[in-house]
């Protein structure tokens, strides 16, 4: 296809701003709060991102489904330039967590595409290389974002922490304009009640991760609105959530597999640079650098999976991604106060081999088992899962740290936690029904 080189840049330009975003806030977030007050807002300045821009990607995923990708996918780019702007111009607290929400929506709505359209472009082979390539972008901005965070705090003002991202969404927009879709949508009516049930529900028990009163109350009335929203679903003729995809016993497991992954131990890059700078004594620089072992072990097990897929099958590189992060999780749980660097930085890379591998098996799964019209919603209804259940990881390990007299019990805690759940997961994985490589499709790109 003569545009597809033009559609990888316009994707990985969106996932740049999207991936700089959140590790630029946490950098300059407290020199922000001085300068707008409302200091008791602060959580909620990335609650309002995390929890639009997790609830809107299924929702996004099967929006496209129903009228096409691009569309769509430049309506969550434009989302979040709007969205960047006016947090830019924000002059107080309340406005800058409504300005997130903002661009959280956007985000929401970008984050599922990348994925989404190399399923449309791109054989199985060849998908792994392209997964690690997104990844890249990940590990790029865990290293710029700090730097341009202080460059512009230090030299220019805070406000350029989102100015800088109009630039870069509007060369993402014209570099899509070219793109032609290969995928022909299934035009449907849109499931607007099903949506709002959706995203109402979700919301409430993402709401529990950031209350600190009231939680249980929340989450009985997300999981009451949730049960609605299944037995509603289960009437529609296009439902924003095909059921079928839910009941289909590899889809199913393999969401069931990245939620209890991520829960696990995908929140521990959140915690391992304090670990470094306190207990190690590395530079906020070098704790950063740490977190790149997850971003080269991803690299280097994403690339060639497309093509053991086909010679292995999704069941066992499943099985055997899991075991690694097992592997991973007793190295973490099996850290001392005397670990520097290099530990720490192996057992990064151990888990970014674990996770490239459930990752990128887990996509072109969620893409191969379903018909063209469910892609959208297959593939960002896994990220959907592996978001929920980062968010809640992150939750229950901040508990532990927080709750624990010493601070390094608090990090052993929170890293048994993990340990215990990546045996969970890799229970998990030896329940996904493997399809052979005959019954593998691939769609072709002429």
């Amino acid at each position: 296809m003569k545009n597809r080189t033009s559609i990888m840049i316009s994707i990985i330009l969106a996932m740049l701003v999207a991936s700089m975003d959140s590790t630029i806030m946490n950098t300059t977030m407290p020199i922000i709060a001085k300068e707008l007050g409302r200091f008791d807002l602060y959580a909620w300045s990335f609650a309002s991102y995390m929890i639009f821009c997790t609830v809107l990607s299924p929702v996004a995923g099967r929006i496209s489904d129903l009228f096409g990708r691009k569309h769509v996918f430049a309506s969550g780019i434009i989302l979040f330039l709007i969205g960047s702007l006016l947090c830019g111009l924000a002059q107080g607290m309340i406005q800058l967590v409504i300005f997130r929400a903002i661009q959280g929506i956007g985000a929401g709505v970008m984050m599922p595409f990348p994925a989404i359209i190399a399923g449309d472009l791109f054989p199985i082979e060849k998908r792994g290389k392209i997964q690690a390539f997104f990844t890249a972008m990940w590990g790029l901005s865990a290293i710029l974002a700090p730097m341009l965070g202080a460059f512009f705090v230090e030299y220019m003002t805070w406000r350029w922490i989102f100015f800088v991202n109009l630039p870069i969404c509007v060369l993402s927009i014209v570099m899509l304009l070219p793109y032609k879709e290969v995928y022909a949508p299934k035009k449907a009516s849109v499931d607007y009640l099903g949506a709002a049930l959706f995203a109402i529900g979700v919301s409430l028990l993402l709401l529990v991760t950031v209350l600190e009163s009231e939680q249980l109350l929340y989450g009985i009335a997300g999981i009451m609105i949730l049960v609605v929203f299944y037995f509603y679903e289960k009437k529609q003729t296009s439902p924003i959530v095909p059921i079928s995809m839910i009941h289909h016993k590899t889809i199913k497991w393999m969401n069931i597999n990245g939620f209890v992954g991520c829960a696990a131990l995908f929140g521990t890059s959140s915690y391992i640079p304090l670990f470094l700078q306190r207990m190690a004594h590395q530079s906020i620089f070098m704790s950063g650098v740490a977190l790149l072992g997850m971003s080269l072990g991803w690299m280097v097990a994403a690339v060639p999976a497309g093509k053991w897929i086909l010679k292995y099958g999704y069941r066992m590189l499943l099985i055997i991604g899991n075991a690694l992060l097992v592997m991973s999780g007793i190295m973490l749980a099996l850290l001392q106060e005397g670990n520097g660097f290099w530990y720490v930085f192996i057992a990064m890379v151990v888990q970014g081999i674990a996770f490239g591998l459930i990752s990128t098996v887990s996509v072109i799964g969620a893409q191969q088992f379903v018909a063209p019209h469910e892609k959208g919603i297959s593939t960002s209804f896994l990220m959907f899962s592996r978001n929920i259940g980062t968010a809640i990881g992150v939750t229950i390990m901040g508990a532990f740290l927080t709750k624990a007299s010493i601070f390094m019990e608090g990090m052993h805690h929170l890293f048994v936690f993990g340990f215990v759940g990546s045996l969970l997961a890799l229970l998990t994985a030896f329940f996904i029904h493997d399809k052979s490589h005959e019954e593998t499709t691939s769609v072709q790109v002429v």
